[in-house]
């Protein structure tokens, strides 16, 4: 089955996210940025974080009145800085999406130390030093939502990817304990798990034939990649009021990736 993608609306389909303050992590390009886009046609303010200086600088470049700060997730210094530009700009924030990330392919056993760690700094204490900042300021206004950006690969495994797919499970579990902690301050926290999607990036890694998109697309059974665009909308979806109802959860967004168990 191919079930191609509806073209993607302009059009505000919740008028309570408009004005919203939101803060995108890895917003410079690929999904992130996708993700910025959406917010900002539905009338949010926007601000972008991220470690590609230059790739931050285009990115703002096309998105009216966002604000940037360069920095890694990594340090502490720079997400604080990050959040000081949000209460700043905008006077606080309401909606924090945690998009940085690093994939890595490789045999366990030649996984170095330093890969490790650099998968855990970015994927996984990046989100919670972004979640801890983000709830300093939901907490006293009792009101915020915070969307981490799982995979499909922290729903189920793959081979040659231990260091990716165990932070992207535990970012998947932290958006769990989070939504039960933070609950009664009027906190919501998901996420999500999307599948392979035709970001800019992907694109590369098929011409350099790293991977094969023929091969990913027949394996799903919608029989092709997400758009950045679909994952975007789902998005600002579970940050509107129309999922208030909508807390701790992990939402797979992967054209029936991992319900697929046949050969």
């Amino acid at each position: 089955m191919n079930s191609e993608a509806a073209p993607h609306t302009t059009e505000v389909i919740y008028p309570d996210l408009t004005q919203k303050r939101v803060l995108i992590t890895g917003g410079a390009a690929g999904i992130g940025y996708a993700i910025a886009e959406a917010f900002a046609k539905q009338g949010c303010r926007i601000a972008l974080f991220d470690v590609d200086e230059a790739g931050l600088e285009r990115a703002l470049n096309s998105l009216r009145g966002a604000v940037g700060k360069h920095g890694s997730v990594t340090d502490p210094d720079a997400v604080n800085a990050a959040f000081a530009l949000m209460d700043e700009a905008f006077g606080g924030v309401d909606i924090v999406v945690n998009n940085a990330g690093i994939s890595m392919n490789k045999p366990t056993l030649e996984l170095s130390l330093q890969e490790w760690q650099k998968a855990l700094d970015i994927n996984l204490t990046g989100v919670f030093l972004c979640c801890q900042a983000a709830a300093r300021r939901m907490v006293p206004q009792r009101s915020g939502v915070i969307l981490n950006i799982s995979s499909i690969y922290g729903v189920v495994a793959a081979p040659n990817r231990l260091a990716y797919c165990a932070t992207k499970s535990a970012v998947a579990m932290m958006a769990k304990e989070l939504a039960i902690e933070w609950a009664e301050h009027g906190i919501r926290v998901n996420a999500l798990a999307p599948g392979y999607a035709r970001t800019a990036l992907v694109e590369q890694l098929v011409e350099a034939q790293r991977i094969d998109d023929r091969a990913l697309a027949k394996r799903t059974p919608l029989g092709r990649l997400a758009t950045a665009e679909e994952i975007a909308d789902l998005a600002v979806f579970l940050a509107s009021d129309k999922a208030r109802y909508i807390t701790g959860q992990v939402v797979g967004i992967d054209g029936g990736w991992t319900a697929y168990g046949y050969i």
